[in-house]
């Protein structure tokens, strides 16, 4: 049976990542620091994931799986050694840590003679996370080392669309390693970025060139999930679709999907059609309900959602090359100014910065933006009136 590594054994690795890799008949092993996960996955050699059909869940068991302590490198080294294919779903700012113990499965292939490629999916919410992934790897390697990852690893870039949020306590209880998931299974990659033969998995969609694709992921889907937790966390809402129902929240967030959809219609030369109808579909699976996606999940870390090429800042800047005015993005960018929950100490350090220092250096030292700018001065003057409780509705 084909061997598939995944480096990290959250909701994405096994709710998205593990299930397309089950349906293409491979044996999963989970590389995770949490040993009650590892210890589970080795225990039961399966786990269940959730999908919401309507009001109720339809079950699907992911099988021949196990775990790889995340702290052993030792094990990780043989572990990616004898890997067919891998992916990482860590985060971000996990990346640094994973890098060596990589590395050092990088250096036991080529020590094994190892010629067939081992090429690895990146699932990470970051645009060219497979250049910031592969400068961090190669910190480890020898100049001969180098020359081998450079032609036998591949690094693709995926477009993570599915939703896959905290699983619900009921359903936690009966299984740790349970997962709920929405419908959406299709998982678009860098056709370009494969080594050798691009391996045949189960809704995998290999396309080229990229760059539209993760720019509408971010742009589009991540700008506008975060522009509702943060309005919905200025109205007291708990979960995403509390807000999206809103419907003053909903208006704010289509009219930020336009803005997007017209700045990568200029960018790409797609059509508008293709994008309002992908906006639209957005907008009824943020209604998901029992996906129980909340305002505190969506909307945490702000110090890198708001930063210069995520979400907020990289589509206005993108808006600004095509001339359109985003407005109502920068109104997003704004209320995340302000959102502060407690126990996300990042984002509670850029909100007390912003309320202590004002917004335009807030921006300058977390968005990359001067203070000066057209794009400072018309999120100073939302957040002003966020601030003096001016209402949504007249918000814009």
């Amino acid at each position: 049976m084909k061997k598939a590594l995944m480096y990290g054994a959250g909701n994405i690795g096994r709710g998205f990542i593990g299930q397309l890799l089950d349906m293409s008949d491979y044996a999963i092993s989970f590389i995770d620091v949490n040993m009650d996960v590892i210890n589970r996955l080795n225990a039961d050699k399966q786990y269940p994931i959730y999908i919401t059909d309507g009001d109720s869940y339809r079950e699907y068991i992911v099988t021949n799986v196990s775990g790889v302590n995340g702290r052993d490198n030792e094990a990780i080294a043989e572990a990616i050694s004898e890997a067919d294919l891998m992916a990482t779903a860590v985060g971000v700012n996990i990346l640094k840590f994973i890098a060596e113990p990589f590395a050092g499965g990088v250096r036991r292939r080529m020590q094994k003679g190892i010629d067939a490629p081992l090429n690895v999916i990146i699932c990470e919410n970051m645009i060219e996370a497979d250049k910031y992934f592969a400068g961090l790897v190669k910190g480890y390697l020898t100049e001969q080392e180098a020359e081998y990852f450079d032609s036998h690893i591949g690094l693709v870039e995926p477009s993570i669309g599915r939703m896959v949020p905290a699983t619900p306590k009921e359903i936690a209880d009966k299984n740790p390693l349970a997962v709920c998931v929405e419908p959406y299974c299709e998982l678009p990659v860098d056709k370009d970025a494969f080594k050798g033969e691009i391996p045949a998995i189960k809704n995998m969609v290999p396309f080229a060139p990229f760059s539209f694709y993760i720019r509408r992921k971010l742009f589009m889907h991540n700008m506008s999930h975060a522009l509702t937790a943060y309005f919905g966390a200025l109205r007291g809402y708990t979960y995403i679709w509390e807000a999206i129902q809103d419907r003053d929240i909903k208006k704010l967030a289509r009219e930020a999907l336009r803005e997007s959809s017209q700045a990568l219609k200029g960018e790409y030369g797609v059509s508008m059609q293709e994008l309002e109808d992908f906006s639209t579909n957005l907008i009824e699976r943020f209604e998901n309900k029992l996906l129980g996606d909340t305002i505190e999940r969506v909307g945490k870390d702000t110090k890198r959602k708001l930063s210069l090429n995520d979400r907020f800042v990289g589509v206005a800047l993108l808006c600004q090359k095509q001339g359109t005015l985003p407005k109502h993005i920068l109104a997003g960018l704004a209320a995340g100014l302000h959102f502060a929950k407690e126990g996300d100490e990042a984002s509670v350090e850029v909100a007390t910065f912003a309320r202590e220092c004002g917004v335009g250096e807030a921006l300058e030292k977390y968005c990359g933006i001067s203070s000066t700018s057209t794009i400072a001065q018309i999120v100073g003057e939302y957040y002003d009136k966020i601030k003096n409780n001016v209402a949504i509705s007249d918000l814009i």
